[in-house]
Parts: C-alpha cells; structure tokens; sequence
C-alpha cells in the first residue's frame, strides 16, 4: 500500500512539472515582410512578384492567376503568442491587378509598373529661372 501511494504521489508530482518542458515554435508558410509589400505594383509579372516575395504557399487549382501567401506560427510557449496572416495576389494575362490581406499596400501599388515618367512636371522651377 505505502509503495503504491509513492508510486502515485511521484507521478503527480512530476506532472506538474510538465510545463518546464521545452517546446520549440514551430514556422509555416511565406514569411512576409511590409518592405517586400511595399516593392509591388499593379503591372507587375509573375516572376517579378516571385522574385520579391518568393513563391507561393498555394496556387488555386482552378484559377492559376491567383497566389495566396499564407504564413502561420504556432509558438511553444503560449496560445496567445500564434500568428497567421495571409495575403492574396491576383494577375490578368501575367500582369498583377490587385493584392488583398493582412499587409498595407503602398501608396505607390496602383501605380503601373514601368509607366512613363512625365519630364515636364519635375522641372525645378529654380533652374528654369536662372537660365533667364
């Protein structure tokens, strides 16, 4: 009888002990950065998109002009410390039109790659008037 209340109370004890047991956090998915967002814009290909954010976790089997990023941690030592974000590409004859998910796009996405710069609105008014 005593052994077995050893046994017992030894086994309880060390599980409560259970919570000092390491565990290690565990990354899925395309990690994202907001500065590789903020490089792309509406025009862009599929490789050029590929060679900023690296290739996707998911194409959609029916519908190869969509690219979801999906990202995803599951931490060891909290519930509360997980994350998952996603971020969804769509192109149109190889081009991207639209982005949409859990990063901001930047102010400079709806403007089309390699588009014409227009010379005649940078001209520094300083040198126009010196050469008067």
């Amino acid at each position: 009888m005593l052994l077995r209340t050893t046994i017992i109370t030894i086994a309880l004890s060390l599980s409560a002990c259970s919570s000092w047991v390491y565990r290690i956090d565990i990354p899925q998915g395309n990690y994202l950065e907001q500065k590789s967002i903020d490089k792309i814009q509406i025009g862009m290909t599929k490789e050029q998109v590929k060679f900023i954010l690296g290739s996707p976790v998911v194409v959609d089997t029916f519908d190869n002009n969509t690219w979801n990023y999906i990202y995803r941690l599951k931490s060891g030592l909290s519930k509360k410390l997980d994350v998952q974000k996603s971020f969804t590409i769509k192109f149109e004859e190889n081009k991207l039109i639209s982005a949409d998910g859990d990063f901001e796009l930047s102010e400079n996405f709806n403007t089309p790659f390699n588009a014409p710069i227009d010379k005649s609105s940078n001209k520094n008014p300083s040198i126009e008037n010196s050469a008067k």
